[in-house]
């Protein structure tokens, strides 16, 4: 091949000589196929690279200066979650506490005896040891809904037990359901709590019969607060914004509380700044059966006779909560004939409710106490003439009674328009957001 290179570049020569013109255009040709034979040769299966030159450099580089590192104490942090049938000896061990004189403490303590009382399933707990299980820091959350945890601490070999807060942050959590058999059901199914479930029956209660009024299919979207502790949801914090599909009309509401007070300024509304509250539940009980409707004669189970029913029997189990259907004032509380315990309420002058045969009534209610909508004012039972627990129900107008179901019911004072700018301002990520989630099934947190 090398001779013939040289007869190319003999000819090339020539025709420089003979062709000045049109040298430089041959040597174009030319490159390119050398280019054309290199680029082959380069390519080929047998080509060598042991013929390349190469070169080893040794440089030596200068180190920063180096400190050595004072050892500290060593330390191991490690979270267990409590069991069905946990004892407090099992949750030290797995969590890695071999230490005699902490057990000891815990045993006897007065503080640290609620971590005896209080081993809830599920319910976790957080350790700080050191390398051969010497207990440094044990943290565990109490009941009671204050955010409180017991904390025991080792300092200096003495052993300390008290109450603190804990280091809470909260997610705003965005999740979607649909209605297969119940609102709790599709809840569990989509992992929402149940205190997120029963605020939703809440807040669209005033529309939505959720006794009778759910339909397969229905769906729903909310958007919610979680209350978390090293990561895990300690509780559920208020509803943001809400979504409900029932039988294919939307309904849907946002959380507004105006900094400056103000009675219709705190409460869920739709995105015009309508309340979304009724002036009454439809139901003064969360969840239930009707046992028995409005009815101008039915057979009495006790009397055996058959009489005029002028309210809604809602079946529950004793000890239910009972709630006001309305914002107003006791007007009696107590004992009276068939109805057994009974709770009347009187609301804005001419409306007025009735509670009857419940079991008791809520601590320190008593005539002319004013109650809000959604309070507890007493529990089912099965008081007077009853056939077995359930509330005895009764709505009226100007005396009169009215069936509560059937009626349309006065509605909450909307935002005034000085509040419209800010009810807009702050509610309109969170209404977007029910957008975006609308027909997904998701769980997301941020």
């Amino acid at each position: 091949m090398q001779k013939d290179k040289s007869g190319i570049l003999a000819q090339l020569l020539d025709f420089r000589l003979a062709r000045p013109g049109h040298f430089w255009a041959g040597i174009g040709v030319f490159g390119i196929s050398l280019f054309g034979m290199v680029a082959a040769f380069g390519t080929a299966r047998d080509t060598r690279f042991d013929d390349i030159p190469r070169q080893e450099v040794v440089e030596q580089l200068a180190l920063t200066a180096l400190t050595p590192a004072v050892e500290t104490e060593q330390s191991f942090l490690r979270e267990e979650r409590v069991q069905r049938g946990d004892t407090v000896m099992d949750l030290l061990q797995r969590l890695g506490i071999d230490d005699p004189a902490a057990i000891a403490f815990l045993k006897g303590n007065a503080t640290s005896q609620a971590l005896f009382r209080q081993l809830s399933p599920g319910k976790n707990l957080t350790a700080r040891t050191g390398p051969q299980g010497e207990l440094q820091t044990l943290v565990f959350p109490l009941n009671g809904g204050k955010d409180q945890a017991l904390v025991i601490e080792s300092q200096g070999g003495h052993f300390s037990a008290s109450e603190q807060p804990l280091k809470l942050e909260t997610q705003v959590v965005m999740k979607t359901a649909e209605i297969r058999y119940s609102l709790f059901g599709a809840s569990d199914a989509a992992g929402i709590p149940d205190s997120v479930a029963t605020q939703l029956a809440d807040i669209f209660g005033g529309d939505i019969d959720f006794h009778r009024d759910l339909r397969r299919g229905d769906r729903f979207a909310v958007i919610y607060e979680s209350v978390n502790y090293l990561g895990r949801a300690v509780r559920s914090g208020r509803i943001l914004a809400a979504e409900f599909v029932n039988n294919g009309k939307t309904y849907r509401a946002a959380w507004f509380a105006d900094p400056a007070g103000g009675e219709n300024g705190s409460g869920y509304y739709t995105a015009d700044g309508k309340n979304i509250r009724k002036a009454f539940l439809r139901s003064p009980l969360e969840f239930s059966r009707i046992t028995s409707g409005f009815s101008t004669a039915r057979f009495h189970p006790v009397l055996q006779k058959w009489r005029a029913h002028k309210g809604i029997d809602y079946g529950a189990p004793v000890g239910t909560r009972v709630k006001a259907t309305g914002n107003g004032t006791v007007e009696y509380v107590g004992v009276q004939g068939g109805y057994g315990k009974v709770v009347v309420l009187r609301h804005q002058g001419r409306y007025t409710t009735l509670y009857g045969h419940l079991s008791g009534f809520a601590a320190g209610l008593r005539k002319g106490s004013r109650v809000s909508q959604g309070d507890v004012i007493g529990f089912v039972g099965a008081t007077g003439l009853a056939s077995g627990p359930h509330l005895h129900y009764e709505f009226r107008v100007n005396d009169v009674h009215q069936n509560p179901l059937a009626m349309t019911l006065p509605s909450a004072p909307p935002l005034l328009p000085q509040q419209l700018g800010q009810f807009r301002a702050s509610t309109g990520v969170h209404l977007a957001r029910l957008d975006q989630i609308r027909g997904f099934n998701l769980a997301q947190a941020d």
